[in-house]
């Protein structure tokens, strides 16, 4: 095979007009024939996502490939923690088995803090000896995100044996460190943490960046970090990665991380900058085994429209076409269903609260864009039978976690942000133990919408409990998750257009302003992330990583 177009040169940084010669999957030759021809298409490597979870996508991985491939991404960087916390080994195992059917490039880590933390209830256990057996295994590729800084820190025994497992075995080692700077943060590098998604600021980048971590900037459903990051591309080409961490169906549908490049290059950034954060570092910072359009390399490359949009025109991955003229051409696989779900219908009863109007409360700060949460205090009407109520007209709803693994009293507290008018929210993707997490402006509506993800063993749903059950269709929607009750199994067209119906239903129907309602429920249980977040376990101050008391003293 033969391919005659622009050929980007990412290496040496230059662009020039050629033929690239194809053999059995492999790149034999480059040859240049003039300078760069304007209007004709552009070949270059494919993206690389450098950090993902494929199940947030709600795709199994094989139909993660398939919307994928559209937007010129041919591998991913990817930590099967989700699935792990649900499943533990066997999760991992679903998501290998799943991904060797596809001719995309998974490489998968071992998730190294299942459970992530031990405020909350999860479906299994790593600990350090089954994260050393599973770095050995060839196909899992590096120790994945060391949620547990704290951990690292202040040298906790369990998390030490799973980085020294990493470094024994020479596996890469990646970071979690949200807000981490100074002292801390020089420590947390220095025991061998090697990148960070998770900077929020610029300055907290740089340090990092400065003392040897390579930083990858994340754009993906909920959190979006590449405003705040994004100068470190032309300040530091080789130190930069790109990644979407999260990504909802719907999104993936529109663009990957080709619309990330496009943005950096309307922020004024030189496409050899660019292109080497989103194809090349991922290569260079894992060993991966994907070409970088060099003699010898697999022919994983794209044809794009230009170096300005990056808009898709063929995808190849080792020589074969798997993507061209909007259609792809991955098979479909067949599906097996894997879950762990114990609980039973939750009551009105179990979701009242008392309280006092005299007492101030903490309010978790959902903050549009952000994993991050602030905390707030505030005084809450309360009924006349003594149980504390929901301030619609402050926007202070109510949350509420259920332990998805076995029957126990829900976790209650309150949240600001959301802007719900009516009804209620309620998902079994729950960052990062996946139980039940939901908010809604009253308690029927609240026990509705969780029991209906209950009913479907996993899912997401809203409800409008105004309306009598039965008499419309038009007051609720549920997407069934029935894999590890975080995953669909259906082709990833169709979940995106069910994911799109919920979520137009949630922000037309009932009220929320949040872009991505659904992907910021996920993280309001995610311990890990500062500030205020509820675990099945109760309220949890994650700056101070400790369980605080709703009412303030």
């Amino acid at each position: 095979m033969t391919i005659t177009a622009n050929i980007v040169d990412i290496i040496n940084s230059r662009c020039f007009y050629g033929d690239c010669f194809v053999e059995a999957g492999q790149i034999l030759s480059i040859q240049e024939l003039s300078d760069e021809k304007p209007g004709s298409p552009y070949l270059m490597p494919g993206f690389i996502d450098a950090h993902v979870h494929i199940e947030s996508s709600m795709l199994v991985p094989t139909e993660f490939a398939r919307l994928a491939v559209r937007h010129g991404t041919v591998a991913t960087v990817s930590d099967p923690h989700e699935i792990a916390n649900v499943l533990g080994i066997e999760g991992v195992e679903y998501m290998l088995k799943n991904a060797v059917q596809t001719p995309f490039k998974f490489y998968f880590g071992v998730p190294s803090c299942v459970p992530a933390t031990k405020f909350e209830t999860a479906g299994d256990t790593l600990d350090a000896n089954a994260v050393r057996k599973l770095l050995q295994r060839d196909e899992l590729c590096y120790l994945a995100e060391m949620m547990n800084y704290p951990g690292v820190i202040y040298s906790d025994p369990e998390v030490i044996a799973k980085i020294d497992a990493a470094k024994e075995i020479g596996k890469p080692i990646d970071g979690h460190a949200p807000g981490l700077t100074g002292d801390a943060a020089i420590t947390y590098i220095n025991a061998g943490i090697s990148t960070d998604h998770e900077c929020v600021s610029y300055e907290e980048a740089l340090h990092k960046l400065q003392h040897g971590m390579k930083i990858i900037i994340r754009d993906g459903s909920a959190a979006k970090n590449f405003e705040a990051l994004h100068r470190l591309i032309s300040a530091y080409p080789d130190m930069v990665m790109l990644c979407s961490d999260d990504k909802h169906p719907d999104d993936l549908v529109v663009g990957h991380i080709n619309k990330l490049a496009a943005r950096a290059i309307a922020k004024g950034h030189r496409w050899p900058d660019i292109l080497r954060a989103g194809c090349v570092n991922p290569v260079l910072h894992y060993g991966l085994q994907v070409g970088l359009l060099q003699s010898g390399d697999p022919a994983d490359m794209i044809l794009v429209r230009d170096l300005e949009s990056f808009d898709v025109l063929t995808t190849y991955i080792d020589g074969v076409e798997v993507f061209s003229k909007m259609k792809v051409r991955l098979p479909e696989v067949k599906t097996e269903t894997a879950n762990r779900f114990s609980t039973s219908a939750v009551s009105v009863d179990e979701l009242r609260l008392e309280g006092q109007s005299d007492h101030d409360v903490r309010i978790i700060h959902a903050i549009d864009g952000s994993l991050i949460t602030g905390e707030m205090h505030a005084r809450l009407p309360v009924s006349d039978d003594g149980y504390y109520l929901t301030d619609r007209n402050k926007d202070i709803l109510k949350i509420v976690v259920v332990n998805r693994y076995e029957k126990s009293a829900p976790a209650i507290a309150f949240i600001h942000g959301f802007g719900l008018k009516k009804g209620a929210i309620a998902s079994s993707v729950a960052h990062d133990s996946h139980n039940i997490v939901a908010v809604g402006v009253d308690d029927k509506s609240l026990v509705q919408a969780i029991n209906l993800v209950i009913a479907a063993r996993g899912g997401i749903a809203a409800v409008d409990a105004r309306l009598p059950t039965g008499t419309s269709h038009e007051h609720e929607e549920v997407l069934a998750l029935p894999i590890a009750g975080i995953i669909s199994g259906l082709p990833g067209e169709e979940v995106a257009k069910l994911y799109t119906r919920i979520d137009h239903f949630s922000k037309a129907a009932l009220g929320s302003t949040l872009k991505s309602p659904f992907m910021t429920l996920s993280f309001m249980a995610l311990l890990v992330i500062p500030q205020l977040k509820l675990s099945d376990k109760g309220l949890f101050d994650g700056g101070q990583f400790r369980f605080v008391r709703l009412e303030v003293e």
